[in-house]
Protein backbone atom coordinates (compact mmCIF):
# COMPACT_ATOMS: atom_id res chain seq x y z
CA UNK A 1 0.00 0.00 0.00
CA UNK A 2 1.10 3.52 -0.53
CA UNK A 3 1.78 5.42 2.07
CA UNK A 4 0.76 9.33 0.55
CA UNK A 5 1.98 11.66 2.64
CA UNK A 6 1.06 15.13 3.77
CA UNK A 7 3.26 16.84 2.07
CA UNK A 8 1.60 15.35 -1.29
CA UNK A 9 -1.84 16.34 -0.23
CA UNK A 10 -0.36 19.94 0.46
CA UNK A 11 0.84 19.71 -3.04
CA UNK A 12 -1.64 18.53 -4.54
CA UNK A 13 -4.18 21.10 -2.92
CA UNK A 14 -1.82 23.93 -3.91
CA UNK A 15 -2.00 22.61 -7.40
CA UNK A 16 -5.93 22.66 -7.00
CA UNK A 17 -6.26 26.33 -5.60
CA UNK A 18 -3.98 27.53 -8.48
CA UNK A 19 -6.68 25.28 -11.27
CA UNK A 20 -9.50 27.00 -9.08
CA UNK A 21 -7.56 30.37 -10.02
CA UNK A 22 -6.64 29.65 -13.44
CA UNK A 23 -10.27 28.82 -14.49
CA UNK A 24 -11.39 31.75 -12.87
CA UNK A 25 -8.90 34.06 -14.71
CA UNK A 26 -9.88 32.18 -17.93
CA UNK A 27 -13.29 33.26 -17.72
CA UNK A 28 -11.95 37.03 -17.17
CA UNK A 29 -9.86 36.89 -20.02
CA UNK A 30 -12.83 35.64 -21.83
CA UNK A 31 -14.81 38.62 -21.13
CA UNK A 32 -11.66 41.33 -21.62
CA UNK A 33 -11.60 40.10 -24.78
CA UNK A 34 -12.40 41.49 -28.71
CA UNK A 35 -11.52 38.65 -30.98
CA UNK A 36 -14.09 35.54 -30.48
CA UNK A 37 -11.55 33.38 -31.61
CA UNK A 38 -9.57 34.59 -28.36
CA UNK A 39 -13.18 34.38 -26.82
CA UNK A 40 -13.56 30.41 -27.57
CA UNK A 41 -10.09 29.77 -26.77
CA UNK A 42 -10.43 31.09 -23.31
CA UNK A 43 -13.42 29.39 -22.14
CA UNK A 44 -12.16 26.00 -23.47
CA UNK A 45 -9.23 26.83 -21.15
CA UNK A 46 -11.51 27.51 -17.98
CA UNK A 47 -13.46 24.38 -18.55
CA UNK A 48 -10.03 22.61 -18.87
CA UNK A 49 -9.09 23.67 -15.81
CA UNK A 50 -12.20 22.69 -14.03
CA UNK A 51 -11.84 19.70 -15.22
CA UNK A 52 -7.77 19.53 -14.08
CA UNK A 53 -9.67 20.73 -10.70
CA UNK A 54 -12.05 17.58 -10.44
CA UNK A 55 -9.72 15.32 -11.13
CA UNK A 56 -7.28 16.55 -8.62
CA UNK A 57 -9.67 16.43 -5.84
CA UNK A 58 -10.93 12.98 -7.05
CA UNK A 59 -7.00 11.92 -6.73
CA UNK A 60 -6.78 13.78 -3.26
CA UNK A 61 -10.19 12.22 -2.18
CA UNK A 62 -8.87 8.53 -3.66
CA UNK A 63 -6.20 8.72 -0.67
CA UNK A 64 -8.32 9.74 1.82
CA UNK A 65 -7.72 13.61 2.01
CA UNK A 66 -10.16 16.52 1.50
CA UNK A 67 -9.23 18.44 -0.91
CA UNK A 68 -9.22 22.23 -0.69
CA UNK A 69 -12.44 23.91 -1.58
CA UNK A 70 -11.56 27.79 -3.03
CA UNK A 71 -9.06 29.66 -4.98
CA UNK A 72 -6.55 32.57 -3.57
CA UNK A 73 -6.61 35.57 -2.64
CA UNK A 74 -3.27 36.54 -5.27
CA UNK A 75 -5.74 34.73 -7.34
CA UNK A 76 -8.60 37.47 -6.86
CA UNK A 77 -6.19 39.96 -6.92
CA UNK A 78 -4.69 39.11 -10.43
CA UNK A 79 -8.01 38.95 -11.99
CA UNK A 80 -8.86 42.55 -10.72
CA UNK A 81 -5.25 43.45 -12.22
CA UNK A 82 -6.53 41.48 -15.79
CA UNK A 83 -9.82 43.74 -15.58
CA UNK A 84 -7.89 46.69 -14.89
CA UNK A 85 -5.27 46.31 -17.90
CA UNK A 86 -8.00 45.37 -20.40
CA UNK A 87 -9.66 48.58 -19.55
CA UNK A 88 -6.74 50.70 -19.73
CA UNK A 89 -5.14 49.44 -22.82
CA UNK A 90 -5.49 50.00 -26.37
CA UNK A 91 -5.24 46.43 -27.01
CA UNK A 92 -7.14 44.14 -24.52
CA UNK A 93 -6.72 41.23 -26.29
CA UNK A 94 -3.14 41.48 -26.51
CA UNK A 95 -3.29 42.57 -22.95
CA UNK A 96 -5.13 39.31 -21.98
CA UNK A 97 -3.03 36.89 -23.95
CA UNK A 98 0.06 38.39 -22.47
CA UNK A 99 -1.53 37.61 -19.03
CA UNK A 100 -2.36 34.44 -20.38
CA UNK A 101 1.29 33.46 -21.26
CA UNK A 102 2.63 34.22 -17.86
CA UNK A 103 -0.39 32.48 -15.79
CA UNK A 104 0.83 29.43 -18.10
CA UNK A 105 4.47 29.27 -17.80
CA UNK A 106 3.84 29.77 -13.90
CA UNK A 107 1.41 26.54 -13.65
CA UNK A 108 4.15 24.75 -15.83
CA UNK A 109 6.63 25.52 -13.48
CA UNK A 110 4.54 24.45 -10.65
CA UNK A 111 3.45 21.06 -12.00
CA UNK A 112 7.11 20.84 -12.97
CA UNK A 113 7.68 21.46 -8.89
CA UNK A 114 5.27 18.63 -7.77
CA UNK A 115 6.29 16.08 -10.31
CA UNK A 116 10.18 16.61 -9.98
CA UNK A 117 10.10 16.86 -5.25
CA UNK A 118 11.65 14.81 -3.12
CA UNK A 119 8.53 13.13 -2.42
CA UNK A 120 7.55 9.81 -3.87
CA UNK A 121 4.46 10.43 -6.03
CA UNK A 122 1.82 7.34 -6.66
CA UNK A 123 1.85 6.52 -10.42
CA UNK A 124 -1.89 7.49 -11.43
CA UNK A 125 -1.11 11.52 -9.29
CA UNK A 126 2.09 11.06 -11.75
CA UNK A 127 0.13 10.50 -14.66
CA UNK A 128 -2.82 13.13 -14.30
CA UNK A 129 0.54 16.13 -13.20
CA UNK A 130 2.58 14.95 -16.19
CA UNK A 131 -0.75 15.48 -18.43
CA UNK A 132 -2.15 18.44 -16.96
CA UNK A 133 1.46 20.05 -17.66
CA UNK A 134 1.72 18.75 -20.94
CA UNK A 135 -1.50 20.33 -22.39
CA UNK A 136 -0.89 23.43 -19.75
CA UNK A 137 2.74 23.45 -22.27
CA UNK A 138 0.82 22.95 -25.35
CA UNK A 139 -1.59 26.06 -25.15
CA UNK A 140 0.77 28.06 -24.21
CA UNK A 141 2.87 27.30 -27.66
CA UNK A 142 -0.65 28.07 -29.17
CA UNK A 143 -0.96 31.32 -26.92
CA UNK A 144 2.50 32.34 -28.00
CA UNK A 145 1.65 32.14 -31.61
CA UNK A 146 -1.39 33.97 -31.28
CA UNK A 147 0.18 36.73 -29.74
CA UNK A 148 2.54 36.68 -32.26
CA UNK A 149 -0.16 36.99 -34.90
CA UNK A 150 -1.36 39.84 -32.88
Amino acid sequence: MYNYTKEVSNQLNGLLEKNYDAEKGYKTAAENVNSEVLTSLFQRKAEERKRFGKELKAEIRSFGQTPDKGGSSTGTAHRAWMDTKAFFSPDADESMLEEAIRGEKASIEEYNEVINSKEHLPQSTSDILKNHRDSILNDTILIKKLEEIK
